[in-house]
């Protein structure tokens, strides 16, 4: 994929020199051609790459050169990229959201008690299945920012088994008040961690597909823990 963006503040070859270095110790960037005549650089990259991480390549926003997207809508790579990023999340979302809607449809109407047992199973079931391919690494890079495992590592272990017997537990109806209570406290427990790395921005894997999966730590994984604690303490409340 290839880029041009407009870059002013350039004013020599060294200043040629210095965005072009700048710009190719960014990960995802292949190549830079950069031109102080036109105040331009072409970037060819892997994937998308913000032009807030452009930036700050530059040095941020006081630096003396600045860059802007002229000759494409970011607003509009952004989404593509998030969505190819994310791709493998979002459609097991889907895919269960769909299950579940179907399997709860009654009377022409959505049971929403029977969804949401449904949907958790199916959450439950398809993660822990992506954990369990490869449990050491997802032992691994859960211990990277989970605030348990951080501290006692085989809770990694533990916690892919937990959402194994949690998936079982709703698709058997087992003791609804029990399975719901655990996983309102084991999900609450799980996405402090979460916060704590979105909020300081820290680029680590993200573990709810394991180690199969090479997914950033975003605000998608939150809305994941989220919609559990959410459902939970619904269905609690309406028990």
């Amino acid at each position: 994929m290839t880029h041009t963006y407009q870059v002013t503040g350039m004013t020599c070859s060294g200043c040629e020199n210095k965005v072009k270095s700048s710009l190719l110790m960014l990960p995802d960037i292949t190549s830079v051609e950069v031109s102080k005549d036109t105040n331009s650089a072409t970037i060819n990259i892997d994937k998308h790459v913000s032009l807030n991480a452009l930036q700050d390549a530059l040095g941020g926003p006081a630096s003396k050169y600045q860059i802007l997207a002229t000759t494409h809508n970011e607003a509009f790579e952004e989404t593509k990229s998030f969505f190819e990023t994310y791709k493998p999340v979002l459609l097991l979302f889907a895919y269960v959201g769909i299950v579940s809607a179907l399997a709860s449809w009654q009377n022409s109407t959505i049971n929403w008690m029977l969804f949401m047992r449904f949907f958790m199973a199916g959450f439950f079931l398809s993660f822990s299945f992506f954990k369990l391919i490869n449990l050491n690494g997802f032992a691994e890079s859960y211990s990277m920012y989970d605030i348990v495992a951080k501290k006692f590592k085989p809770w990694g272990y533990i916690y892919a088994f937990i959402e194994l017997g949690l998936g079982i537990a709703f698709v058997l109806n087992f003791n609804p008040m029990i399975t719901n209570w655990i996983t309102l406290i084991v999900m609450t427990i799980s996405i402090i961690g979460v916060l704590q790395s979105v909020l300081n921005k820290k680029k680590i894997q993200c573990a709810c597909l394991g180690a199969v999966f090479n997914l950033p730590m975003s605000t998608l994984t939150i809305i994941e823990d989220l919609l559990m604690i959410a459902m939970s303490a619904t269905m609690l409340i309406l028990m």
